[in-house]
């Protein structure tokens, strides 16, 4: 009785489940002929406004690519993406038009992200491309990324930071140069490091120079240039005269790009007034020739 009862029931479930299967309620059984082809996949392109938190590399890959909020934790934020020219058949090298076409428009979309000179602050722009492999599938972004630093001096590291760059240089900030104490020997100064304005102090920041395009220092005579363009942001700066008495009101401290960012393209070079003769503890910004006089001795 029980076996006739398992065979009846089997035979009812099976005729169900053949049912099930005839009653197409309008399909025709094939469950791939009714699917539209999938899109062919495309280069991957990175989006600005986002943070990393692994360290800047000069190329990436989507295997490398994991953007978090920039109110995390992060030490890379992406102020701007942009593309180089379609038909170009390799990635573009060091000192080429097309890479310092993207430097430029990194340097002036940064500044309007941050909302000065990036230069201004602890911070370091970079461009990021793509990787060969990313190249040859037709991807073509350059990706402008800033950091922060714990100096813009030769030790600096990169800090790990919350809340993002955007406006981080409007008005007063803690990222902004400001006043410094210098470490020198007989002749030049060796370090610049930041202090509060109100403490002794004999250097500080006074703005950026932007030098002409020209090649990379090399020569002492080479960088007569560059203190003739830093005494004019001094100048007008510490609101005096622009003349050869300026050397009798202060020194000069002249901090360019290194040699492999000035062939990328940047050309802005940090300037500094130094007093080698004393130390004030008030900022010299507007301070005039009472704030700056000329030497007497």
């Amino acid at each position: 009785m029980r076996r006739a009862l398992r065979v009846l029931v089997a035979a009812l479930s099976a005729a169900a489940l053949l049912a099930g299967c005839a009653s197409s309620g309008g399909l025709d059984g094939d469950l791939t002929d009714d699917w539209g082809a999938l899109p062919a996949a495309g280069p991957f392109t990175p989006v600005a406004g986002v943070c990393q938190v692994a360290d800047f590399t000069p190329t990436m890959g989507l295997s490398g690519y994991d953007p978090v909020g920039c109110d995390l934790p992060h030490r890379v934020e992406t102020v701007h993406v942009g593309a180089f020219p379609v038909e170009r058949p390799s990635p573009p090298v060091l000192g080429s038009p097309d890479l310092r076409a993207a430097f430029a428009e990194c340097d002036t979309r940064a500044g309007g992200y941050v909302g000065d000179n990036w230069r201004a602050g602890r911070l370091r722009l970079a461009v990021a491309l793509p990787t060969g492999p990313g190249w040859a599938a037709g991807s073509r972004w350059y990706r402008c990324d800033l950091t922060e630093l714990t100096t813009v001096e030769a030790a600096a590291t990169v800090v790990t930071r919350t809340g993002s760059l955007r406006d981080a240089l409007k008005g007063t900030s803690p990222l902004r140069l400001g006043c410094q104490r210098t470490g020198r020997d007989a002749r030049r100064v060796q370090t610049l490091t930041p202090v509060d304005c109100r403490t002794t102090h004999d250097a500080e920041f006074v703005g950026v120079w932007a030098a002409p395009d020209r090649p990379y220092p090399s020569r002492d005579a080479d960088w007569a240039p560059l203190y003739t363009g830093c005494n004019s942001v001094l100048a007008r700066y510490a609101g005096v005269p622009d003349d050869p008495t300026l050397r009798f009101r202060s020194g000069v401290v002249v901090r360019p790009p290194g040699a492999g960012r000035w062939a990328v393209g940047d050309r802005g070079v940090r300037c500094y007034l130094w007093l080698s003769d004393r130390t004030v503890t008030a900022s010299l910004k507007g301070a005039g020739t009472a704030g700056l006089p000329v030497r007497t001795r």
